[in-house]
């Protein structure tokens, strides 16, 4: 994932969190979940990668 994709990734988490906290919609909170969930594992992806690089 580059860099603009991450942006997007973190804008529509943001985006879903808000709605759910609107909305307090079972669906919403999932949705909102899962894109958390994406974001952490890029988080974890690339700070493996940092490490690994004596970033």
């Amino acid at each position: 994932m580059n860099s603009r994709e991450f942006f997007y990734l973190v804008a529509q988490m943001r985006s879903a969190q808000k709605e759910y906290f609107k909305s307090r919609d079972q669906l919403t909170l999932r949705a909102a979940r899962k894109l958390e969930n994406e974001v952490d594992k890029e988080i974890e992806r690339v700070r493996t990668i940092v490490e690994n690089n004596g970033g």
